[in-house]
């Protein structure tokens, strides 16, 4: 009965010991991968501070009517399942009306994509390649409200 009792014992605090052991391999495994996450975040926060100077001047490039005068980034920056770092921002303190979004290859250094409010891509809209048709522009033109024209225009040096 003493050997039943000896072996139980072992049997116990060799599961005990076993339980443990997985138990605190499984939680510093978790703490590693949370580790590794913020390891990314900060990458992704750090290189998309060296991709604004690049962001700027593509925005500027788009900007023909030289609407542009300040660029606000968000501070927020997050990495997509695709491995795209996306940086969000806003034109002439306006984040409702003039926002962008950039879309970053981290591995190639370069804009993968970059999207635009709609108001903010007709103030980057090259009318004189529509000098043929004008009723595209007084098409658009018809769509906004009186204040609305007025402001375009002047956004896009036309008034």
């Amino acid at each position: 009965m003493k050997n039943i009792m000896k072996f139980s014992i072992i049997i116990v605090v060799a599961v005990i010991s076993v339980t443990v052991f997985v138990v605190e391999y499984i939680h510093q495994s978790f703490s590693d991968e949370v580790v590794q996450e913020k390891s990314n975040q900060e990458k992704a926060e750090e290189f998309a501070e060296k991709m604004k100077p690049k962001i700027e001047e593509y925005l500027h490039e788009k900007d023909i009517h030289n609407f542009i005068k300040t660029i606000t980034f968000k501070k927020n920056v997050s990495i997509s399942p695709m491995g795209y770092v996306t940086v969000d921002g806003y034109i002439n303190n306006d984040a409702e009306k003039y926002h962008f979004s950039a879309s970053l290859i981290y591995k190639s250094n370069e804009i993968g994509s970059m999207s635009h409010s709609p108001d903010l891509s007709y103030r980057f809209k090259d009318w004189d390649k529509y000098k043929d048709e004008p009723e595209i522009k007084e098409n658009y033109l018809k769509r906004l409200s009186e204040k609305e024209r007025e402001q375009y225009l002047k956004d896009i040096g036309d008034k």
